[in-house]
């Protein structure tokens, strides 16, 4: 994930801190988000989920879909919480999420929505492959052992 704690504008909006469970993590990618006013407004108040979105590649263009972003009740033109968001990436980037996700079993997941440190709004999306149950079976219990190891170096038992 994208820290950086010494800078006052980094904000985290909105973490899918399931994707790391359910999804095996190739590379991972920052890109940029074209976003209404009212949208921006509701993001600064903290009020989106992207838990259940995923990153596409439609006619040449990279797509968030199903990120969910709650309307800013004071605005005057409002928004629809959740359409489609067009994602701002290079010609080269591009073509390469474009064959990731070509290949079998890959997808574009969302890991972190923030505003980096000029205040503009940024998404770090994902090149992953779907775990099946025995392989997070097997990260669980790596992740056990891990605590288990950390419990015994702390107590020096």
């Amino acid at each position: 994930m994208a820290k950086n704690p010494e800078n006052k504008n980094y904000k985290v909006i909105a973490e899918n801190r399931r994707a790391r469970y359910d999804f095996s993590i190739e590379d991972d990618l920052e890109v940029g988000i074209i976003l209404t006013g009212s949208e921006v407004k509701s993001l600064r108040i903290g009020q989106s989920n992207i838990a259940d979105s995923y990153a596409s590649v439609d006619d040449g263009e990279l797509w968030l879909t199903n990120a969910y972003i709650a309307p800013y009740d004071r605005a005057m033109f409002g928004h629809e919480e959740r359409r489609k968001r067009k994602l701002l990436v290079s010609r080269r980037e591009l073509s390469k999420l474009w064959n990731a996700t070509k290949r079998e079993g890959m997808t574009l997941v969302p890991l972190v929505m923030y505003f980096n440190d000029r205040g503009l709004v940024k998404l770090k999306i994902a090149i992953a492959k779907g775990k099946k149950v025995h392989d997070k079976r097997e990260s669980d219990a790596k992740r056990d052992w891990g605590r288990q190891k950390q419990r015994l170096l702390r107590h020096g038992e």
